[in-house]
This record gives structure tokens, C-alpha cells and sequence, in this order.
């Protein structure tokens, strides 16, 4: 067993990232205190994205209802001359694959839930039906021909193997043929703030340029928005035997996805109200730990709230608290059980380094070394390399 757990500590300004049905920042009960909350979908779907656009040979996925128009598109561009065949094709291929119903909505094909493929997942079974075209456009208006048409051509190997890196990392359901499921090899936490939280509201008014124009006073608009600010708690964990086997056993590929991965988590922000808040900040405290026994959430580290005054009752912050608490957690922890990982690394800005020394700082002994983040990624995939038997970089 090899795990590269992910911890991070972010101080986020003024935002509400991720809001509930009635428009208000998430939050969940912890320790007996409200504590802010980001769900862990909001964060996995930010970092997929950050994932693959940071990289070219991070191959792209798509996850939508709207699989049938896909492949119709991409059928239609390759070869113009199926026409309107083409949509006919898709919807059957969809159906037949994946046992998904494909209703018309506003007149488009839609399957009933999201499917999750990877692009070159797509472009190889409109190869493969194109492959086929002649078979394909004779069996199409019957079920059970087209059905063993694609069961002959193997399309099913397209979408069961050669998954993309997201879907290796956050795994498919498909409701309706468990065969075609892939267990995550990911798991992401829902972020909380390391405190208590107590709602906040913005009171807006937007004028009217053409009321102002002709000198008229008062808002064209008034509203409220709730937001929050937190020092936040965000953890991931990622198994490499699981990502290995949803990559075909492509140990090396594993590797460089589990790190990509956690520079992309670090780094990512959900888009929640963003033009509203800019809130485009980054960890103030990063750990990345390499290990052999078992993932390790530090989450306990905050089930007392910090709090941000010091004994004079002066503000100090939750941010330096926040990362004692963790740092102590992470090492009393493995003291406590008896374990230990395999490798870890941290990074860290040098006054973090400094408040160590301080009365109820950080800690001396507690904090690894501070390594800019590119060299900590890189000594993170030698460790993982190592464990799982990949190449070298």
C-alpha cells in the first residue's frame, strides 16, 4: 500500500466559494462550533480542471449528459456525409453502451445522469464506428443487430480501459452497468475552517447610469449577499496501487498524475462568486506525506476551534495557530500509533519558520524543512517512485 496524503492550510478572504440552495457559504457542525465548509465535489472538479490545463500530457475528460451530441458532433465533422444519421448513430451507441435512456431535451439527446469519458476515450469509438460505417448505418434501426454489431467490434474496450487520468483519479459510476464502474482512487475532504465562523452580509446597492445622468438620486438596485472568511483545513489523499490499476498498470504515468494532482489541489480555487470576491488565494501551509499504513486525516488537529486571541486578548490570527495545531497533530499522532511516513515535505513562508521559536509558536521540531514547491513535488515523486517500482523521471 502507498498513499500520498495532502494537507494544506489557506487563509481565504471575504467569499462565499461554494453556497447551499438558499445562497449561503456552506457550513457543518465540528467540535461543537459552525465551521465554514467547502464541498469536496466544489474542490475535485476545480482541481481536475487546473490538472489538465496545466499540462499537455495530462489527456482531457469530459463529464455531461450530453454524450449523444458529442459523438454526433464528432461523427458529422470526420464524416459530413452521414448527415443527420450521424445523431441516430450516437443515440443508439450511448444506449447500447452504457444502458442510458437518451430523452430529448430542448430538442438535444440527453442521457439521464452524467457520463464521465476521456477524449481519447470518445475519439476511439467514433474510429471505431467509423471503422464500421457500413455495418453500423444497416443495423442501427434494430436494437438487438447493433447491440451484437458493437459487442463484435469490441467497442466496449474503448470505454472500460485507457481511462483518463481524472477518471483514474475520481473513478465513474454508471448506474445502470456496474461493469463499466471504476473505483476512485482519490479521496478528497470536505475543506472546514479551522475556527468558528459567524455569517456575514454584504448590503449592496447598484445605481442606475441613466437615473444618475439626469441627476435622479437613489439605487436601481439593493441587495444582500452572505459571504465568510476563514482559515480553512483542506486534505486529500490519493492510493497509488488503485491509480496504477485504473491506468492500465502504467506505474510511471501513476506517479506523475499523484503529483500533478497535488500541485493542481494545492493550487486551485473554486469559482464561486470569484468576480464578486476575488479570493484567488494560495496555501500558507502545505504537507505532503508518503505513506505505507494508511491515509491520515489531520482533521482532528481543529476539533477545538483555534482561536485568533492571544492571552492578553490581543488578534493574532488563525493562520500561525492553525499551523501549530497541525504540525503538532501530524507528529503526536504518529507518536501516539506508533507509525511514521515514508517521506514528507513541506512548504511554508520563512515567518511561519521564524514563530517556532516563539512562546506557543509553531514548535521547533514539529515542522519539517519549508522547500519551494516545485522541489518538494519532485522529491515527492522520487518517494513514490521508489515505493511503486515506477522509473525515474
Amino acid at each position: 500500500m502507498v498513499f500520498l496524503d495532502i494537507h494544506a492550510i489557506q487563509a481565504v478572504p471575504p467569499a462565499n466559494i461554494n453556497r447551499d440552495e438558499n445562497g449561503s457559504p456552506k457550513t457543518a457542525q465540528y467540535g461543537g462550533a459552525r465551521r465554514l465548509r467547502v464541498s469536496s465535489q466544489a474542490w475535485k472538479r476545480a482541481a481536475r480542471k487546473a490538472m489538465e490545463a496545466a499540462s499537455a500530457d495530462i489527456p482531457e475528460s469530459q463529464r455531461t449528459k450530453r454524450l449523444p451530441e458529442v459523438l454526433a458532433n464528432e461523427l458529422t465533422k470526420r464524416d459530413p456525409e452521414l448527415g443527420p444519421r450521424a445523431a441516430e448513430v450516437a443515440d443508439a451507441t450511448v444506449t447500447a453502451l452504457f444502458g442510458a435512456k437518451t430523452p430529448k431535451k430542448n430538442g438535444r439527446s440527453v442521457t439521464e445522469y452524467l457520463l464521465f469519458l476521456g477524449a481519447a476515450q470518445r475519439d476511439r469509438v467514433v474510429d471505431l464506428l467509423l471503422e464500421h460505417k457500413a455495418d453500423v448505418l444497416d443495423t442501427v434501426g434494430d436494437t438487438k443487430k447493433f447491440t451484437d454489431l458493437l459487442k463484435r467490434i469490441k467497442l466496449r474496450d474503448e470505454v472500460s480501459t485507457g481511462h483518463p487520468p481524472a477518471v483514474a483519479l475520481f473513478g465513474r459510476m454508471i448506474a445502470t452497468d456496474p461493469t463499466l464502474n471504476v473505483d476512485a482512487a482519490c479521496q478528497v475532504a470536505h475543506a472546514i475552517s479551522t475556527h468558528a465562523v459567524d455569517a456575514q452580509f454584504d448590503y449592496y446597492t447598484a445605481v442606475d447610469d441613466t437615473d444618475e445622468a439626469a441627476d435622479e438620486t437613489g439605487a436601481g438596485m439593493i441587495g444582500t449577499i452572505e459571504f465568510n472568511a476563514a482559515t480553512m483545513y483542506r486534505y486529500a489523499t490519493v492510493d497509488l496501487r488503485s491509480l496504477i490499476d485504473n491506468l492500465d498498470g502504467d506505474r510511471g504515468m501513476a506517479t506523475d498524475v499523484a503529483v500533478s494532482f497535488a500541485r493542481a489541489f494545492l493550487c486551485s480555487m473554486p469559482t464561486g462568486k470569484r468576480t464578486t470576491f476575488a479570493n484567488n488565494t494560495r496555501p500558507d501551509f502545505a504537507l505532503l506525506s508518503v505513506r505505507t499504513d494508511q491515509p491520515v486525516s489531520l482533521a482532528g488537529a481543529f476539533e477545538r476551534p483555534v482561536v485568533a486571541l492571544d492571552s492578553d486578548g490581543e488578534p493574532v490570527g488563525h493562520l500561525a495557530r492553525s499551523v501549530r495545531a497541525l504540525a503538532q497533530h501530524h507528529v503526536l499522532q504518529d507518536e501516539q500509533y506508533g507509525t511514521a511516513p515514508e517521506f514528507h515535505t513541506a512548504n511554508y513562508p520563512a515567518w511561519i519558520a521564524e514563530d517556532a521559536g516563539r512562546p506557543g509558536g509553531s514548535g521547533s521540531g514539529y515542522l519539517p524543512p519549508s522547500q519551494p514547491l516545485p522541489e518538494g513535488l519532485a522529491a515527492t515523486r522520487a518517494a513514490l517512485a521508489r515505493l511503486v517500482g515506477a522509473p525515474d523521471a
